[in-house]
């Protein structure tokens, strides 16, 4: 079964920058489009950004456009999510899963498109 941990998370002011990884093991997630969420307390899940399987097409949410970047390294089986201009509402817990298909489409913004989830990295902006 795919298992896939985020890292990367951590503490930063507004203005700095993080780079999550998202690596996955026990099965190759090369063949699938990634998806990265964030939730915070008290909120639902939310979209942030997706790749197809390839990196051909990508996918963000309007809040991050601009400030947010994803990427994958298909060869060390790793999806990343660079962040740059944080802000504080960009405080949340994020995850990043594995979807039921290689391409994106209106489905992919639904937590429901996707399989295999991984515990969450915590990222804190300070103001």
């Amino acid at each position: 079964q795919v298992q896939l941990a985020e890292s990367g998370g951590g503490l930063v002011q507004a203005g700095g920058s993080l780079r999550l990884s998202c690596a996955a093991s026990g099965g190759t997630v090369s063949i699938y489009g990634i998806g990265w969420f964030r939730q915070a307390p008290g909120k639902e899940r939310e979209f942030i950004a997706a790749i197809s399987w390839n990196g051909g097409t990508t996918y963000r949410a309007d809040s991050v456009k601009g400030r947010f970047a994803i990427s994958r390294d298909n060869a060390k089986n790793t999806v990343y999510l660079q962040m740059n201009s944080l802000k504080p509402e960009d405080t949340a817990v994020y995850y990043c899963a594995r979807k039921r298909a290689a391409y994106l489409s209106g489905s992919t913004y639904s937590p429901d498109d996707y399989v295999y989830w991984g515990q969450g990295t915590q990222v804190t902006v300070s103001s």
